[in-house]
Parts: C-alpha cells; sequence; structure tokens
C-alpha cells in the first residue's frame, strides 16, 4: 500500500542525514520516479522532504522534523514493547536506558495504542533461569557489555581449569543461555595456539572472568559476524564434545518415546533412526553416546525397566547390582 511505503520512507529519511533516489527505490523496491511522486507528495502534506540537486544529491528531512509513530497497528506496538528482557536488561546496566526509550515510545504512540506495553506484559513473561538455579549476576557483566556495544577491545583475565590466563579481546556479543551469561568474542593477544593477527571466534563464560577492563581503542566489527548462527553452531559443537563414551541399550517401546527426554535429543534421534527392527518384544537396540559411564548410569536409571543396558559389561554389572538392590527394598509389600 502507497501509505505504508510513504511512512517507511519518513522512517528511512529520520534514520540517516540523506539518501539518493536510487538507494530509497532499493529499500523501497519501487523505481527512482515513483520516489520522485512519494517525496512531492510528502511534501504537500506538510513533511518537509527536501531534494538536493546534482550528481551527490538526494533527498533528505529538513529543520529536525521527526515522526510521531501513528502508523504503528496494535500487533506491531506490542511487540516492540516484548523486544527487550527486563531482567537481562537490568543485569547489563541498561534498565534505565530501556526504561527511557519505552517511555519516549508510550508518549508517541496513538492514544488507542497506550495500553499495548501493559497488555503485551500480561500476557508474556521470559524467565531465563533454569529451574532449581539461583540466578546470579556476573559482577564484571556491565563492563563486558558496555564494550560489546561500544566495540572496544577488552583485556581479560579468565578461570579455564586450575588455572587463570589473560587474554585481549574483541568482544561481540552476548548471549543468555538458562541463567548463564556468554560473551562471544575474538581473541586479539598472544595465545600459544594462534598466529599473528585476530583468532577464530571463541565463547567465554562471564562469570569465569575475574578482571576485565575495556580500552579505548575501538575494534573494527566484521559485519558477516552472525550471533545468533554462530552460538547455534556453538552449542551443538559443545553437546557433541562431551559425548565421550559409547553404550549400547535395548529400549521398550515407552523407553524409546522416553529417550529424547534422558539424553542429548538429536544424539537419542540419530541412535533411534539407525536401530534395527524391533525384536519379538518389540524392543529395539541402539548404540548411544554418552558424556560418561556415570553419567549414563543416573540418566538410565529414571528409565527404570523401560530400558536394559547391554554394553559395557562393567555398566551393566551396575544397574544389575542396582536392580538387586531396589528389588530387595520391594521385596516385602510392606
Amino acid at each position: 500500500m502507497r501509505a505504508a511505503r510513504l511512512i517507511k520512507m519518513v522512517l528511512l529519511l529520520q534514520s540517516r542525514p540523506s539518501m539518493t533516489a536510487g538507494e530509497l527505490a532499493r529499500e523501497l523496491e519501487v523505481s527512482e520516479r515513483t520516489i520522485t511522486r512519494d517525496a512531492q507528495a510528502l511534501s504537500e502534506a506538510g513533511v518537509p522532504v527536501y531534494a538536493d540537486r546534482g550528481r551527490t544529491g538526494g533527498y533528505r528531512l529538513v529543520g529536525g522534523y521527526r515522526t510521531r509513530l501513528t502508523g504503528l497497528a496494535r500487533s506491531e506496538a506490542e511487540a516492540l514493547f516484548l523486544s527487550g528482557v527486563p531482567g537481562a536488561l537490568r543485569e547489563m546496566g541498561l534498565e534505565d536506558a530501556s526504561s527511557a526509550a519505552r517511555l519516549k515510545v508510550s508518549a508517541a504512540l496513538l492514544p488507542s495504542l497506550k495500553d499495548a506495553s501493559r497488555t503485551a506484559a500480561q500476557r508474556f513473561h521470559l524467565d531465563a533461569p533454569a529451574w532449581f538455579a539461583e540466578p546470579r549476576t556476573p559482577e564484571l557483566l556491565p563492563v563486558i557489555a558496555e564494550a560489546v556495544w561500544d566495540d572496544r577491545r577488552i583485556t581479560a583475565r579468565y578461570r579455564r581449569d586450575e588455572a587463570e590466563v589473560k587474554r585481549e579481546l574483541q568482544p561481540y556479543g552476548l548471549v543468555l543461555k538458562a541463567g548463564v551469561w556468554y560473551v562471544c568474542a575474538r581473541v586479539t593477544g598472544p595465545e600459544p595456539e594462534q598466529g599473528p593477527g585476530p583468532g577464530p571466534f571463541r565463547v567465554y563464560r562471564v562469570d569465569r572472568f575475574t578482571s576485565a577492563e575495556a580500552g579505548s581503542e575501538r575494534f573494527e566489527r566484521d559485519e558477516t559476524f552472525d550471533l545468533p548462527g554462530f552460538w547455534a553452531d556453538q552449542a551443538e559443537r559443545f553437546a557433541r564434545s562431551i559425548l565421550r563414551a559409547t553404550i549400547v541399550v535395548r529400549l521398550t517401546e515407552a523407553g524409546a518415546r522416553r529417550l529424547e527426554h534422558t539424553v542429548d535429543p538429536l544424539s537419542a534421534q540419530e541412535a533411534l533412526s539407525e536401530a534395527g527392527p524391533p525384536d519379538a518384544e518389540g524392543r529395539v537396540t541402539l548404540t548411544l553416546p554418552v558424556e560418561s559411564y556415570d553419567v549414563a548410569y543416573s540418566q538410565f536409571l529414571s528409565l527404570g525397566p523401560e530400558a536394559e543396558v547391554l554394553e559395557p559389561a562393567e555398566l551393566r554389572k551396575r544397574f544389575s547390582e542396582a536392580a538387586a538392590r531396589i528389588a530387595a527394598y520391594y521385596r516385602d509389600p510392606g
């Protein structure tokens, strides 16, 4: 619709000092002739769109003109108030800025949309930490968050295993996963396995930093870096990397259904897809990667009689002994 295109054109011009007819045409997916007509229509409607003539000319808004957000539909306004995560913003030290921004947006909305922030908050809430875990805000999170926003290098000390290492980092982004903060950064300082120049992107737990200091020097951000894509790839690699042992297990139909809720879901799905047909008793035998035999022991105890560990022999022996003890407990009907 033309009205929507005109609103978007004004918002584009508000966000930049000026734009050529070609740039506007590409953004709005119309011809340059249509841009000329739209600019004329906006000018006639009282929007101060000015055209600079010449090869380097373009369109701009004059007089510091700002439009009110009257083009927002109710669903768009409510989605806008859902875009922030209050707890995360507070932990990063951005609560005041977020509150001020929301207040300004609320003041610019049409009267019929003034309740958008309240209706959104009443219907949706994000509680990021996992169950039975006390959320803790890392002391150095605000410092690192500010460096992320400003593209500033940081010099930090980080606990790794029993040692403490020093790192010079380009912090690209922060991720909140199950109540734990991580920073995705590029190593720039000396590191044993790194040659000259910026190293690969890595993930660090923010609560393991013992010190972090942002310098005055800004780094040039790699605009091709995709934070959500990078995190998804790293999360999958991490899940795979901790699966260092293998077991063979026979599952009933109920056990097969519950498997992906007991172990790593992706590994469970792959193992089930590669398993052979069920035996005469309807049970399937599959080979499954696990973190360790101790972890597998605790995981498969929860499946009870729906799972039978076949290999390795030492793990099967542990289940046999556990089953004997459990049977002894329940031999007396009480």
